[in-house]
Formats: structure tokens, C-alpha cells, sequence
């Protein structure tokens, strides 16, 4: 088990070493990036830390006129919505992101056997920011250049999709144990739409990380009606928000892969006795699958409590020990 952005803002530590750093300096400091990296570690004794990044860094390492605003997030400067920005979008290259090969390392040999996952975002996220200019309800804009641009669309997919595959392949090859994609936002699609639009690109991205044989998870927010496309594009673990019971998840991807999740978050501030008896259903429901890390729905949210999560790791490993 562990929890989607267990190092973050619920941890008065991490507070602490962020106070007068912005987000992506931080991201870009091999220093900050292991303290914060190992931080859950040491607190929760989770079976895997999670790489400290931005899914946008990869954007900012190429270029990108963008920053991460305080209560807003990812903010970009010039929305990228013609042939020409999409062009200017060049290819990431190893050299743009060595702090992330040297933090990796540092990580691996810190954590001494236990599992570093790496982390990118997905393709349709990174295009909506790109697209929108910041965080969107609708992503109006994004399925207008996809509705009205196909061709165009496809040129921005396959030059993010890129830009991710290097991202990710530059974590592994440092010493990465696994992977997760979030393609946080693609739950705005329908089926249709995600298969035609997104699932080719999404599926290039797995298949040629397959040379390295790690682990590959593949999560998205409310993507219930989406589970067996995110299966299908070649993920061996999909992540499963809270809206749909694991037991139901099972039937919807593919024969032969695990899920991960998916306690509520805001389960998170109710009574322990709740908390117990939740995890305890997602526990059961999850040995329908072919493989089950146990896991939040989404992000831990900032005001969670540190000692919850903490007892909810001890809960999770002795309900799992038999």
C-alpha cells in the first residue's frame, strides 16, 4: 500500500521545508526532492514512496511559460491552440531533467530495496493545461481543438506523448521500480471519445515502456465508464477512484490485471471506527482482482490528518498479514 500524494501539504514537515520554496523549484532540487520523497516513508511505513514531482515539470523543463499558483495551480502563460505553439513544443531530452536522474539515484539507495514508483502525467492532462491555460471544470477549449481539429489534436498528443515517455524512461533508467500515469482530468471524456482520441497514445506510452519491465499503473479521476480502456492500453495495474467498488472494477478491465484503491479521501475525517470498516469492504472487494495495492481514490487532501494516515497504514498491514 501507499497513497496518492502522500508527500504533500498534510505533512507539517513538508510545510516546513516548502515555506519559501515555490513548487517547482522544489521540484527541480535533488535535495528537496529526496527530503520530501522519503518524508511518508519515515512517518507511515508505506510499502513504496512516490516520486516528488509535478506532472507540468516536464512542460517547464522544455520551455513552457508556466507556474504553479498558489490555491490555483498549473498556470500557463500563452495557451498553446494553433499549429503554430504546437510546433514550438520541442521533444524533452535527458540533459533538461538531470536533477531527476540524480534524485533517483539518491532515493534508490535511501530507500534500500524498497520500491521508488515514477510518476508523469498523461497526455490528455498535460493538453488541457496546455490548451486551457490553467485548471478546467469543462475543458471547453481542449474538446473544441479535439472535436473541430483532429489532425491538430494528434500532432499535440503525439509530441506530449513523447515528452512523457521520456520523462518516464529517464526515472526507470535511474533506478525506478514501477510507474504511474496520471492521466488525472481524462474522466471528462466519454468512452467514445477517449478511444478514438486517447487510447492510441496512451497505449504507444505503455508499449514502449515495456522494455523495462517495471510495473506500469495507469489512473484517472472519475473514470468508472473508462476502466476497461484504461486496461486496454497496456497497463499491468489500473487505479480505481471511489465512485466504483473493486469488486465491480475487476469485471471492467482486462483478464490479468491488478487495481489499486480506493478508500474516499474524505473518509479520511470520519470516526476511525468508519475508516476500519470502509477499508475492510475495499480489502474484500479487492481479492476479486487479479492483484489488489491497496490505496486512496485520489490525492490525500491537505488538511488530512498525519495520524490517521498512519494508523490506517498499520490497519491495512495487519488486516493483510493473514
Amino acid at each position: 500500500m501507499w497513497f496518492m500524494r502522500q508527500a504533500g501539504r498534510s505533512l507539517p514537515e513538508y510545510r516546513r521545508v516548502r515555506a519559501d520554496v515555490p513548487m517547482l523549484e522544489a521540484c527541480a532540487r535533488p535535495d528537496m526532492i529526496v527530503e520530501i520523497t522519503m518524508q511518508p516513508v519515515r512517518r507511515y511505513d508505506v510499502d513504496a514512496a512516490i516520486y516528488f514531482s509535478d506532472i507540468v515539470l516536464p512542460l517547464k523543463a522544455i520551455g513552457v511559460d508556466l507556474d504553479i499558483r498558489s490555491g490555483v495551480g498549473p498556470v500557463v502563460a500563452e495557451p498553446v491552440r494553433d499549429a503554430d505553439a504546437i510546433t514550438r513544443l520541442r521533444d524533452l531530452e535527458p540533459d533538461d531533467v538531470g536533477y531527476v536522474s540524480e534524485a533517483v539515484g539518491q532515493l534508490v539507495e535511501e530507500l534500500d530495496g524498497r520500491p521508488l514508483i515514477g510518476f508523469a502525467g498523461g497526455p490528455f492532462t498535460l493538453a488541457s493545461y496546455l490548451i486551457e491555460g490553467g485548471p478546467s471544470k469543462n475543458h471547453e477549449h481542449t474538446k473544441a481543438l479535439m472535436y473541430g481539429a483532429p489532425k491538430l489534436w494528434d500532432d499535440l498528443m503525439r509530441r506530449l506523448s513523447g515528452i512523457t515517455l521520456e520523462f518516464l524512461k529517464v526515472q526507470l533508467a535511474a533506478g525506478a521500480s514501477a510507474v504511474q500515469l496520471f492521466d488525472s482530468w481524462v474522466g471528462a471524456l466519454s468512452a467514445a471519445d477517449y478511444r478514438a482520441s486517447v487510447l492510441p497514445h496512451t497505449s504507444w506510452i505503455f508499449e514502449r515502456l515495456g522494455e523495462f519491465d517495471a510495473p506500469r499503473i495507469h489512473f484517472g479521476v472519475g473514470t468508472g465508464e473508462l476502466l476497461g480502456l484504461l486496461s486496454e492500453a497496456g497497463a499491468d495495474v489500473v487505479g480505481v477512484d471511489w465512485r466504483v467498488p473493486l469488486d465491480s472494477a475487476a469485471q471492467r478491465v482486462q483478464p490479468g490485471t491488478a487495481l489499486q484503491g480506493n478508500l474516499d479521501p474524505a473518509a479520511l475525517f470520519a470516526p476511525w471506527e468508519v475508516i476500519a470498516e470502509r477499508t475492510r469492504d475495499i480489502l474484500d472487494r479487492g481479492r476479486a482482482s487479479d492483484g489488489h495495492i491497496f490505496n486512496l481514490g485520489h490525492g490525500v487532501l491537505p488538511t488530512t490528518d498525519p495520524d490517521t494516515l498512519a494508523r490506517l497504514t498499520e490497519f491495512v498491514h495487519e488486516e493483510t498479514r493473514h
